[in-house]
């Protein structure tokens, strides 16, 4: 018991450090740049408490629950030899944890909502968790064979821009957001101990290589699937006359529902996180008693953790809603009424910094990371490299919203610099980079960058919110694949260089 608290301890100060990063840049812009006292400075300072709590709770949980499940069931699933039941229970797991993701669903009916009902939310929900599962069942199959994820990756890649060419612009945002919010932050855990648990397990699979890949595919096919609906539901010349200051009243009317003011809230709230986790619990239940029939190794242990979870991002949530969603909301209006595009690009780039330097989920696959790599990579010199890559694209996209260029231009080059460096950059980093991009958008940076763009839009004139206020997410997933792959090619052409500079040393 005391070593859990003193691992508690030691989880709760790292969480403190990675929280940190977003109450400087807060700070920094309402005191030095508005020169104005927030209001409601003490909510905002008890719910990044809460935050803090909540992450370390999260995280425990992870170790204690999650992460030990996955990598069970992979070891008895490869155990058995059975290729169709591991590929069975990577469809459930992909499926039931996207058909009730709770930001899949915002994003759903924001879309029927802006689209006039050409958008159908339960359609859409179904199509990206049929396509999720069906990749994570096809990403199963590459690790039993051994197959190269780049492949994959840059074949996928070039389907996507493919269709983004012939997508209408009304759904392409739309589509990219949708593949981003697939990965929240209890799916990603969960999908990257099933590859690492299973590249272990298997002789002469490497858990770096191998191992990961699963989150990146779950982010790439929704995109091509939504797209190709949009294709059907959206005529070429049909554009929506719906103007974009009505839209955003809608959105803004959803956000503020979103946010508890009472105690029933704040219990609604926690019954609708229970019931979002209840479907990936069912399906491992099923899966460890029907189909392995054998009881669960340290099962107490199990439902602690997974209780951890659920409390930890209950708070986590919580800490969000109280502290740094109204803050945030108020400095960007405040930031786009002085009219200055200098500090709105500087706030852009900071909050897609901060806030990815405080994502659970990054943190967590970070430190799995470095432990598959054994020293080779570095969990905080990959955090601040994902982070600079949000920053850099979310920068990139609000330019796009201010600037009133097409998404298409921007995505399709973006994705172009992708498979250009997936050609380039070493095998052992690129699952890995490919995973990353998909692990930033999750529960701290999409309701952010989400009411960035969607503020922008219905702030200048002429912008449509269904073309113009979606997309962000798309720039925060690009960018960071670039970085990480960049960083990885540099580092090797450092090593080499160094290696050749003490072969010539006397």
């Amino acid at each position: 018991m005391s070593q859990l608290l003193r691992e508690f301890y030691d989880t709760l100060l790292h969480s403190l450090r990675n929280l940190m990063p977003i109450v400087v840049v807060v700070a920094v812009f309402q005191f030095l740049v508005l020169q104005q006292v927030p209001d409601g400075l003490l909510s905002m300072i008890v719910g990044l408490a809460i935050v803090v709590l909540g992450v370390a709770l999260f995280l425990q949980g992870l170790e204690m629950g999650i992460f030990p499940i996955g990598k069970s069931l992979a070891d008895e699933f490869a155990a058995k030899g059975s290729v169709a039941w591991l590929m069975t229970f990577g469809f459930f797991i992909g499926f039931s944890a996207v058909i009730a993701e709770p930001a899949l669903i915002a994003v759903a009916e924001q879309a029927e909502q802006i689209s006039e009902g050409r958008v159908n939310p339960l359609i859409l929900r179904l199509l990206v968790a049929t396509s999720v599962g069906a990749v994570i069942s096809v990403g199963v199959l590459r690790i039993i064979l051994g197959l190269p994820l780049h492949w994959m990756m840059i074949g996928g890649y070039l389907t996507v821009v493919t269709v983004t060419f012939f997508a209408p612009e009304e759904i392409v945002g739309l589509a990219y957001d949708s593949g981003g919010v697939t990965t929240n932050i209890v799916t990603v855990p969960l999908i990257a101990a099933l590859g690492l648990g299973l590249a272990a397990s298997i002789r002469g699979r490497n858990p770096l290589i191998d191992g990961f890949g699963l989150v990146a595919l779950a982010v790439m096919v929704p995109m091509i699937t939504v797209q190709l609906y949009g294709m059907f539901v959206f005529a070429v010349d049909d554009v929506a006359a719906a103007t974009g200051n009505g839209q955003a009243l809608a959105i803004e009317e959803q956000v503020s529902a979103a946010t508890p003011d009472s105690a029933s809230g704040l219990l609604t709230d926690l019954a609708k996180m229970v019931r979002d986790v209840l479907p990936i619990i069912a399906v491992i239940l099923v899966f460890q008693f029907v189909v392995i029939r054998k009881r669960m190794p340290h099962l107490p242990m199990v439902v602690f953790g997974f209780t951890l979870v659920i409390i930890g991002l209950y708070a986590f949530v919580v800490g969000l809603k109280l502290g740094l969603f109204p803050i945030g909301q108020r400095m960007a209006e405040q930031l786009m009424a002085r009219d200055q595009l200098l500090w709105i690009y500087l706030f852009a780039f900071a909050i897609g910094f901060a806030t990815t330097m405080a994502e659970p989920a990054l943190i967590a696959v970070g430190d799995k990371a470095e432990q598959a790599a054994k020293g080779r990579i570095r969990s905080n010199a990959i955090r601040l490299v994902v982070a600079l890559g949000v920053a850099v694209g979310i920068t990139i996209g609000v330019h796009r919203i201010i600037a009133g260029d097409s998404i298409h231009a921007y995505i399709i080059s973006g994705y172009a610099v992708v498979i250009l460096l997936t050609f380039l950059a070493p095998r052992y980093i690129i699952a890995l980079a490919y995973d990353l991009g998909g692990v930033t958008t999750s529960e701290v940076t999409v309701p952010l960058i989400t009411a960035l763009g969607i503020g922008l839009a219905s702030n200048i004139e002429g912008r449509n919110v269904m073309i113009d206020g979606f997309g962000l997410i798309a720039f925060a997933s690009i960018f960071p694949i670039v970085s990480v792959m960049l960083y990885a090619i540099l580092a090797d052409l450092l090593a080499a260089r160094q290696t050749r500079q003490r072969g010539e040393a006397p």
